[in-house]
């Protein structure tokens, strides 16, 4: 948002207009809930496709690995210091140029081990802080008659299966598939998180 000026006088539209920033798009769509959402309400929250997930899973990663690194620097130049500081009875017998370029070499090398041990720590931290609500969040379907037939051919396996097919945590199915799933009409229209994530691990 613009500054607004300091002239009282001013009544010109570039002075008493205030320009905002734009908003931010919306990172989820109110998607009307199907059969097969546990909403309260006629809607549900999800990102429109595939690509928009894992581009905002991405992001999220990403700015929570910046802070975590930035954080990390500042504690290891704390560290660094207490480390290669003088003893108190140094400043007894005085100092000279090579202890200040002794310290700097020892503040180096403490800083560098520091930064790169921390930085597999902020990409578990990461990990940890974005996993949970990514793998929960919904995706939007875009072709909603093609799951609700992958739904039926669930429903019509066997209970020692239906533990082990993909497209239960696809759609958010229990272990049990009650008979008013089996009707053609079925909507599907959103899918979890945790479905993409399960078929990453299987291809690596």
């Amino acid at each position: 948002m613009e500054a607004v000026t300091n002239n009282l006088e001013d009544y010109s539209a570039s002075s008493t207009i205030i320009k905002f920033d734009r908003p931010l798009p919306l990172l989820r769509e109110p998607i009307r809930a199907g059969l097969l959402d546990d909403s309260s309400g006629p809607f549900v929250l999800a990102f429109k496709d595939a690509s928009a997930w894992s581009s905002a899973f991405g992001i999220c990663k990403l700015k929570v690995i910046e802070q975590c690194e930035a954080g990390a620097r500042i504690g290891c130049a704390i560290t660094a210091s207490n480390k290669c500081k003088p003893p108190w009875w140094r400043s007894l017998i005085g100092r000279n140029k090579s202890d200040f370029k002794e310290r700097e070499s020892c503040e180096e090398r403490e800083m560098a081990v520091c930064v790169a041990a921390s930085k597999e720590a902020c990409l578990k931290f990461a990990k940890d802080k974005c996993l949970p609500p990514f793998r929960d969040a919904r995706i939007a379907v875009s072709d909603h008659k093609l799951v609700s037939r992958l739904v039926n051919l669930v429903c019509l396996v066997s209970p020692e299966s239906l533990n082990r097919n993909v497209w239960l945590n696809l759609i958010g199915l229990n272990q049990s598939c009650p008979r008013r799933l089996w009707s053609s009409n079925l909507e599907a229209t959103t899918y979890r998180g945790s479905a993409l994530l399960e078929s990453e691990g299987s291809r690596n």
